[in-house]
């Protein structure tokens, strides 16, 4: 039985997540094995991709669900990480590293709360001197 080819998050999506991660310094943009990812020098600080079945899912294997889904993942830590990770759905904690968190992405999503998600992010990856940029 061929493999469905993989669903790739939507541009409006993307579009979304890009203006806040493309705003910071030194961040840029490329596609990843599956959908895109934003860096700084070469760490990944925001992906979007879509779980889907066929392929392996950090999302799925917590969940359980089967339906393709869009989510986001960043990185975290301290206080803001045991929350996100606690609180469930759209949150979830993917396996793979402690310091990753994933977001649901739907009609539901708080654009304004990915856009600090993703800052955040941003500072926990970049160099000191890059984060400093940010505080002004």
């Amino acid at each position: 039985m061929a493999r469905e080819p993989r669903i790739e998050p939507s541009g409006d999506v993307v579009d979304r997540v890009a203006s806040t991660a493309l705003s910071l310094p030194e961040a840029y943009e490329e596609d990843a094995w599956t959908g895109v990812r934003w860096r700084v020098r070469t760490r990944t600080f925001a992906h979007v991709l879509v779980s889907q079945e066929g392929y392996a899912s950090a999302y799925r294997d917590v969940t359980g669900v089967a339906a393709a889904t869009t989510v986001l993942t960043f990185r975290s830590t301290g206080e803001e990480l045991q929350a996100l990770t606690h609180v469930g759905l759209p949150f979830y904690r993917p396996s793979w590293s402690p310091t990753v968190v994933g977001m649901v992405l739907d009609d539901e999503t708080d654009w304004q709360e990915v856009a600090e998600l993703v800052t955040e992010s941003y500072r926990f990856c970049a160099p000191r001197k890059l984060g400093r940029w940010l505080d002004g």
